[in-house]
């Protein structure tokens, strides 16, 4: 049996998700609950071919099975440490020290926004505004304009060291 992949490829390009998760039960014996019609598609087409022209050999698949076992897989890229990020490399003084965009705890930072002067104290572990403590200028530029903005920007600050903009 050989398959027109062109030809399939068109037929499975014109069905609903609904239809394709039906054509993939035919296919694999099956159900499946993946909604992604581009994934679907892909693996109804991989399913045909292995049927027309074979799937892997016993052998292929005991080997696979093998380099498998003494690979060690990971599900997610290694994190960099800290310490040596590019933005942490980026924020370093003349003596190697990382510095902090931020400026001292004790400054005050101010906004004009929708007429009114905001004024956001910098505390030492986090910022002070309107009576309450927040962990991050970001959270802080949330509870003000109530969506997700970055804290830097909305307070015109720097990102290049402690003596930004203000």
């Amino acid at each position: 049996m050989h398959v027109d992949v062109a030809k399939e490829l068109a037929v499975l390009e014109a069905m609903t998700v609904a239809e394709l998760r039906g054509r993939y039960a035919q296919v694999f014996g099956q159900g499946t609950r993946v909604g992604s019609k581009t994934i679907l598609v892909k693996r109804i087409i991989w399913g045909l071919q292995a049927l027309a022209e074979g799937d892997l050999s016993e052998r292929a698949r005991l080997r696979a099975a093998e380099l498998a076992q003494d690979t060690n897989l990971r599900l997610f890229p290694a994190r960099e440490k800290r310490a040596t990020s590019t933005s942490a490399q980026n924020n370093r003084n003349g003596n190697g020290a990382i510095e902090s965009p931020l400026p001292l705890p004790g400054t005050i930072l101010t906004r004009w926004y929708k007429g009114k002067m905001l004024c956001v104290q910098v505390l030492r572990h986090g910022f002070e505004f309107d009576g309450k403590i927040y962990k991050t200028l970001s959270a802080v530029a949330k509870a003000i304009t109530s969506s997700h903005t970055s804290g830097f920007l909305f307070f015109r600050r720097s990102l290049a060291g402690r003596g930004g903009r203000t």
